[in-house]
């Protein structure tokens, strides 16, 4: 249930059905009671502290008004800056204004300039917000910034689009929480883009939702039981041939460390064996994995390999005929960089990978993303979800957006969001070793959908791994990734076994 990503409107189709068999003002009483018991637990020992609660016009400030009366019935101190609308509240909502009026939680109109919070709850604007914050809103949320203390959204951080993980307008602003509790279900905006950073750690409060009041969700977060089934022991009676051969084509002139990094990615992943074809004469091997073949692109047979094309290949005709040769084999493809922009600007080769049968997967960042689809990475990043999911069905793919909570997404419309990942991976180079784990997982025979999914899941888990042994994110590097991943995927293993 966690894992299910519902969008806003399916979300007002559940608590529509909801209503439709509860008491008025049920759900808002228990996501106050599961907010009350969320905050509790972050005030820990600092109960002596107050707690201030910022309850906007809406249920969402409904909720923080519930919230707080039961706050104070536990002994808190607990204490409103209420900010009501020019319209009438809801019946729920001014009920739980009542509640709070009626036992000691405290009233303020303006945010006391010194004063020390053992907690901030967010309770200003929940999923129905669709213009940016503005005047005394933006001013109160802005102030926030300066508070040293745990920050609890309830629903969703006030300013940030609960569908797509962007703050709201061009220049809007967003409460940056430490922690969110999201009623009814997870909602995908949480997780991708801008989501990150502003809802922290996020917690679902079901409210008791009887389960056929939910639909099927519109995407999932990643998880290792994606792709669980691959996730076999291997046999002691193999050899190297078991396991694949993947041959990264790319490295012209200047660039010879992308196809690089991203062999090393394959082998550390599980490759039998890892070539790299060279569009420009380079290196003739990888002193640090000198396991790794080097050979010529020009006359090097793609038959019988999982092909990884496009880190360092620039944009030459050269690498142009090399593209249209492989899209036109049968090998499993990863397409990554330049291969992905060639594409963009060829609708002939367009055509040749949407016509593909063999599995292909591609590996866009958000400019990549952009030049394929004929707009701009801001436009890519305002609906992260709905750009991967046009580029799945233009390409006929199998497409992995990068970037924070990237998004993986197959031509029928499955959605995956992925969870794993830190600001470590802001590294030139990351993106190669992904392209090449993905390519490892293909070869060993994974189908394109659980490979992508792995893949992301397990490059952004090796980074977590490095970050909690203390190498990062500040200055991790590309190069560290393949044994950090290589240990992730050992360690998944053994849990399958």
């Amino acid at each position: 249930m966690e894992n299910d990503l519902y969008t806003v409107a399916q979300l007002r189709d559940i608590e529509r059905a909801a209503y439709a068999g509860l008491e008025p003002g049920t759900l808002m009483r228990r996501a106050g009671e599961a907010a009350a018991q969320f905050a509790l637990e972050l005030l820990g020992n600092s109960r002596d502290l107050p707690v201030l609660l910022l309850a906007g016009p809406g249920n969402n400030g409904g909720d923080a008004l519930e919230t707080a009366a039961i706050l104070a019935d536990a002994g808190i101190d607990a204490t409103v800056l209420h900010l009501p609308g020019q319209h009438e509240t809801s019946m729920e909502a001014a009920s739980a204004h009542e509640r709070a009026r009626e036992g000691t939680v405290g009233f303020i109109d303006m945010l006391p300039p010194d004063a020390e919070w053992g907690l901030v709850v967010d309770g200003l604007f929940g999923i129905g917000l669709a213009r940016p914050l503005e005047g005394e809103y933006r001013a109160l949320v802005a102030s926030l910034g300066t508070l040293r203390c745990p920050v609890l959204a309830l629903d969703v951080p006030s300013g940030l689009d609960a569908d797509t993980g962007a703050v709201i307008g061009p220049d809007g602003i967003a409460v940056r929480a430490t922690h969110t509790i999201t009623f009814l279900g997870n909602k995908p905006g949480l997780h991708t883009g801008d989501g990150r950073d502003y809802a922290g750690q996020v917690r679902v409060a079901t409210l008791d939702v009887a389960l056929e009041c939910l639909p099927a969700p519109a995407a999932r977060l990643g998880s290792a039981d994606v792709f669980g089934r691959h996730l076999a022991p291997r046999r002691q009676n193999t050899h190297k041939g078991s396991f694949g051969d993947v041959a990264v084509i790319g490295g012209a002139h200047g660039m010879a460390g992308a196809p690089v990094l991203a062999a090393r990615g394959a082998l550390y992943a599980g490759a039998g064996r890892s070539f790299v074809a060279m569009l420009d004469p380079g290196p003739g091997y990888d002193s640090v994995q000198p396991e790794i073949m080097f050979r010529p692109a020009d006359d090097f047979a793609f038959e019988r390999r999982t092909l990884v094309i496009g880190p360092g290949m620039g944009g030459s005709a050269g690498a142009m005929r090399l593209l249209a040769k492989a899209l036109d084999s049968d090998s499993p493809l990863v397409i990554d960089a330049d291969a992905i922009n060639l594409i963009g600007a060829s609708p002939e080769l367009l055509g040749r990978l949407a016509g593909r049968t063999a599995p292909a997967v591609l590996t866009p960042h958000p400019l990549e993303a952009a030049r394929l689809l004929g707009m701009t990475a801001a436009v890519i990043q305002a609906d992260r979800l709905e750009a991967a999911r046009e580029m799945a069905l233009r390409t006929r793919a199998t497409v992995i957006l990068k970037g924070s909570g990237s998004v993986i997404a197959r031509a029928d419309g499955a959605i995956l969001v992925n969870p794993t990942g830190n600001a470590g991976l802001a590294t030139a180079g990351s993106g190669d070793v992904l392209a090449g784990i993905c390519g490892a997982l293909l070869a060993q025979g994974w189908p394109a959908w659980e490979a992508a999914a792995g893949a992301v899941w397990i490059h952004g888990a090796a980074a977590d791994l490095l970050v909690a042994h203390g190498v990062g994110p500040i200055g991790l590097t590309a190069g560290e990734l393949p044994a950090a991943a290589r240990a992730v995927l050992n360690l998944l293993v053994a849990d399958a076994g």
